[in-house]
């Protein structure tokens, strides 16, 4: 796994070992960051299951002002804190371990809305209600905020609505898919 642009072009990336994380393939990388591109420069990026991090990374290296990673394992947070360090990336990152929810609750006040909100929980676990549930009510998110969800590509997906999302664009890859959301502030939710 390596950074495809940007400051950190070509760099290395070290995953965590055994088969706990999903590492983004260069491919399904290179296309959900072509169509975050002409939103990406100066955001804030939050990077929920962070796994090695090459998400976020590849935010910084393309020219997002910060990003902000979190993960549960130790072993994930230990590959983010390296591949930051590879790729010279540190000053802008904030790095998190424990569990998305609570990783938003110590950002809460903390934190004004980020401008990007990247998601890949593990399948099939209902962490993305969740973590959409709690952001709906959240100061981490807003009306601008742009929020993307890694998923199943046969998964049903019509329950954002509930949350007070609407689904902008789906990205389909195969097994998986991009849900691209926005959240409308001023629907009950």
């Amino acid at each position: 796994m390596r950074v495809i642009a940007g400051t950190a072009r070509r760099t290395t990336l070290v995953t965590p070992a055994g088969d706990g994380t999903r590492p983004t393939t260069d491919r399904i990388k290179e296309t959900l960051f072509n169509i975050l591109a002409p939103d990406l420069p100066q955001t804030s990026f939050l990077d929920l299951f962070a796994g090695s991090g090459g998400i976020g990374i590849e935010a910084l290296s393309r020219g997002a002002a910060e990003a902000v990673f979190a993960d549960h394992s130790a072993e994930a947070i230990r590959c983010v804190n390296e591949n930051l360090r590879r790729c010279h990336l540190e000053e802008r990152a904030k790095v998190y371990r424990g569990s998305a929810m609570s990783v938003l609750r110590r950002l809460e006040g903390a934190h004004g809305p980020f401008d990007i909100i990247f998601l890949d929980p593990p399948y099939g676990r209902g962490l993305e209600r969740e973590v959409l549930a709690y952001l709906a009510h959240s100061g981490l998110a807003d009306s601008r905020t742009l929020t993307i969800v890694e998923a199943r590509a046969e998964e049903d997906v019509s329950w954002v609505s509930e949350y007070g999302y609407s689904v902008r664009r789906v990205k389909e890859y195969g097994s998986n898919k991009h849900l691209f959301l926005a959240a409308d502030r001023t629907a009950e939710v």
